[in-house]
C-alpha cells in the first residue's frame, strides 16, 4: 500500500490561505471581498527596479553563483552600511525568499529534534518550516494586554532545556506589529550568550517603523557575532512578493559555509530577481518615506475603527503591516469562514486571518484576528463597516 510520509502528514496547512477557496466562492456569488488577510502590499513595486530587468543584455541567463551573484551581495554591503550594520559580502547570502534563509539556517544550525524557543503569536510558516526541518517549536505566550511585548527573561529561562539550540523573533513582529525595543533585543542577546544559544532574526519589515521608534537589528548586538543569523528579505521593503530574492546574513563562518552547502545542492538564487535587488539598493534614500506615511496613515484608521466598535480591542502596532484584534466572537476559524460562506453587507465581505493559526499554545488566539492593512483607506473603510455589521449580526457573538 502506498503511502504518505510521516513528515507530509505532519506538515501544516496555511491558516492564513485555507480559507481562499471559501473566497474563491464568494466572488463567483458576485461577491466584493476585502483581503486583509495576507501581506501582499498593494504598494507600487518601483518602476526603477522592474526597469532595470528590462533593461538586461543578457543573451544566457546563467546559474548565478550559490551564494547569489558577487555584485548585488557587494550592493547589499552598501545597503546594511546605511543602516548601521557592517558585513562582507563573504558574510551575505541571497536566498529563494526569506523562506529559505529560515530553512537554511534551520538546517545549518539545528539537528533534528533540537528546540528553538519562538514568542507567540508568531509568523505561521514557522511550523512549516520546523516540520521540515525535524525541529520543535518550544512557544513562549506574549499577550494582547500588553501589546505582545517580550515575555520577560525569566519566560524564556523556563523552557530551556538541553535540546535547546536557538531563539527565533521577528522584528517588527508579524503578525502582531509590535517593534522591540533595544531593551528587549539585548534582554535576549543575554540569553543567548548565558546559555550559548542562536539567535534568528527575521527583520523582513525593518523599514516600516512608526514614530520614530528607536530599531536595533540583532546583527548590532556586541558580543554576538558567533550566535546571530540575520534572516532578510526584499518581498515587503520593495513591494516585490514575487521575485523571491531574500538573504541570510552572518558573521559565523562555519553557519556560513554549511549554509553553502545547502544553497550549492539547490544550485542558486533567482538570476533576473537579483537584477532586481541590486537595483534596488540604488533607490533614492526617501524611497521609504511616502510609502511608510501611507502605510502609518492606514494603521491609525484600522486601529481607530477597530477600537470603536462594540467589545473590540486592538493593540497600536509600532511597525510591519498588520494588527492583531480580540473580538466578542467564539471562535476566530468559524468566524473568519462564516464572513465569507453566510454573511454580506452591501454585497460586500471581508477576509481575515483566524489568530489560532499563529499560536502554538492550543486555546490560545481563539477569540482574535490577524489584519494586514495593505488595502487603501477607502477599501479599509468599507471592510470596517462589513466588520462592525458582521459583529452585530454572527451568531457566535458574546
Amino acid at each position: 500500500m502506498l503511502r504518505i510520509s510521516q513528515r507530509g502528514v505532519d506538515m501544516p496547512a496555511s491558516p492564513i490561505r485555507k480559507l481562499v477557496p471559501y473566497a474563491e466562492a464568494a466572488k463567483r456569488r458576485g461577491m466584493t471581498v476585502y483581503h486583509l488577510n495576507i501581506g501582499q502590499p498593494d504598494i507600487e513595486t518601483p518602476p526603477a527596479i522592474m526597469q532595470a530587468v528590462r533593461d538586461v543584455q543578457m543573451p544566457v541567463l546563467e546559474y548565478s553563483h550559490s551564494a547569489g551573484n558577487e555584485s548585488y551581495r557587494r550592493k547589499l554591503v552598501q545597503y546594511y552600511q546605511r543602516i548601521g550594520i557592517q558585513v562582507t559580502h563573504e558574510q551575505i547570502m541571497v536566498t529563494t525568499g526569506g523562506s529559505e534563509a529560515i530553512l537554511f539556517a534551520f538546517f545549518s544550525c539545528l539537528n533534528p529534534g533540537d528546540e528553538v524557543i519562538v514568542p507567540e503569536p508568531f509568523y505561521a510558516n514557522y511550523n512549516g518550516f520546523a516540520c521540515t526541518a525535524g525541529v520543535k517549536v518550544v512557544p513562549i505566550p506574549s499577550s494582547i494586554d500588553t501589546g505582545f511585548a517580550l515575555p520577560p527573561v525569566p519566560e524564556f529561562e523556563r523552557v530551556i532545556s538541553d535540546r535547546t539550540r536557538a531563539i527565533l523573533i521577528c522584528n517588527p513582529n508579524n503578525p502582531t506589529g509590535y517593534l522591540y525595543s533595544r531593551q528587549e533585543v539585548e534582554a535576549l542577546g543575554v540569553i543567548c550568550r548565558k546559555y550559548q544559544l542562536y539567535l534568528f532574526s527575521d527583520e523582513a519589515y525593518r523599514e516600516f517603523r512608526y514614530a520614530d521608534t528607536e530599531y536595533i537589528s540583532a546583527l548590532q548586538l556586541e558580543g554576538l557575532d558567533e550566535n546571530v543569523v540575520l534572516l532578510d528579505t526584499i518581498s515587503k521593503r520593495y513591494s516585490a512578493c514575487g521575485a523571491r530574492i531574500g538573504a541570510l546574513v552572518t558573521r559565523n563562518a562555519a553557519i556560513y559555509s554549511t549554509a553553502l552547502k545547502f544553497a550549492q545542492a539547490r544550485l542558486s538564487p533567482p538570476g533576473l530577481a537579483q537584477i532586481m535587488g541590486e537595483a534596488a539598493v540604488d533607490l533614492p534614500e526617501d524611497y521609504f518615506d511616502g510609502t511608510k506615511e501611507e502605510y502609518e496613515r492606514r494603521r491609525d484608521l484600522l486601529v481607530r475603527r477597530l477600537n470603536a466598535m462594540e467589545g473590540v480591542f486592538c493593540p497600536n502596532p509600532g511597525g510591519a503591516f498588520y494588527a492583531m484584534a480580540r473580538l466578542p466572537i467564539d471562535d476566530c476559524d468559524r468566524f473568519c469562514q462564516w464572513l465569507l460562506e453566510s454573511f454580506s453587507y452591501k454585497n460586500q465581505t471581508l477576509m481575515l486571518a483566524p489568530a489560532t493559526g499563529f499560536y502554538a499554545t492550543p486555546g490560545l488566539g481563539i477569540n482574535e484576528v490577524r489584519l494586514a492593512y495593505v488595502l487603501n483607506t477607502d477599501a479599509i473603510n468599507a471592510a470596517m463597516d462589513c466588520l462592525e455589521q458582521a459583529l452585530k449580526e454572527y451568531p457566535g457573538k458574546y
